[in-house]
C-alpha cells in the first residue's frame, strides 16, 4: 500500500499542534520559594513566577489561611465559575463574598515586588518569614511555620490518597 505523504501528519505537524495546545493552557506554577516580606509589606516574586503570572495578578484569601496569587485570567475564570452557581445557593453566595471581598489587583514594581496588603497578611498570619509555593494555576503564600506543619501533617497521607485523587493517572 502506497501512502500519500500529504495525508499523514508529520512530526513537525504534531509538534506544532502540541505547541498550540500548550499555548492555550494557563501557566504551570511549580516549586517552593522562601522570599521575605519587607517592612513595607512587599514581597519579591520568585523570578520563575513573574512571567507566568503576567503583569496583572490578583491576591485573594485562600483555604487553610494562605494567600492565593493568581494570574488575572485564572482569577476571572474562578470568579465566573462561582458566580454561575445559583444565587439561591447560600454556600456559593457566602464563599463569593469572602473570596471577592479579600481580593486585590496587584502589579509588580520594577524590582518584581508586590505589596501583600495588611488585610491578607493578617488573614494568613504572614510575618517576614514566608513560603511561596506553586500549585499549578496559582501560587500560595504561607506563613513558613504553618506551611511546614501543614506539609508534615499531610505528607503521611500523600501516598494513601493518591488512588482517590489520581485514579486514572499512572506514574
Amino acid at each position: 500500500m502506497v501512502r500519500n505523504a500529504e495525508s499523514e501528519p508529520s512530526s513537525n505537524d504534531a509538534s506544532a499542534s502540541l505547541c498550540d495546545m500548550m499555548a492555550d493552557l494557563p501557566p504551570l506554577l511549580l516549586g517552593t520559594y522562601t522570599p521575605k516580606i519587607d517592612a513595607k509589606g512587599r514581597m519579591a516574586l520568585p523570578a520563575k513566577f513573574r512571567s507566568q503570572l503576567g503583569p496583572g495578578m490578583v491576591m485573594a484569601r485562600g483555604q487553610e489561611h494562605c494567600v492565593y496569587l493568581l494570574p488575572q485570567m485564572e482569577f476571572r475564570r474562578i470568579a465566573m465559575q462561582i458566580q454561575r452557581t445559583s444565587m439561591g445557593n447560600r454556600a456559593a453566595r457566602e464563599y463569593l463574598r469572602v473570596f471577592l471581598s479579600g481580593a486585590v489587583d496587584q502589579d509588580p514594581d520594577k524590582q518584581g515586588r508586590v505589596l501583600v496588603p495588611q488585610m491578607l497578611r493578617d488573614y494568613a498570619n504572614l510575618g517576614n518569614d514566608i513560603v511561596v509555593i506553586g500549585v499549578g494555576t496559582r501560587a500560595e503564600i504561607w506563613n513558613r511555620q504553618a506551611w511546614e506543619e501543614y506539609l508534615a501533617d499531610k505528607e503521611q497521607g500523600y501516598s494513601d490518597i493518591a488512588d482517590d485523587v489520581l485514579p486514572a493517572v499512572e506514574f
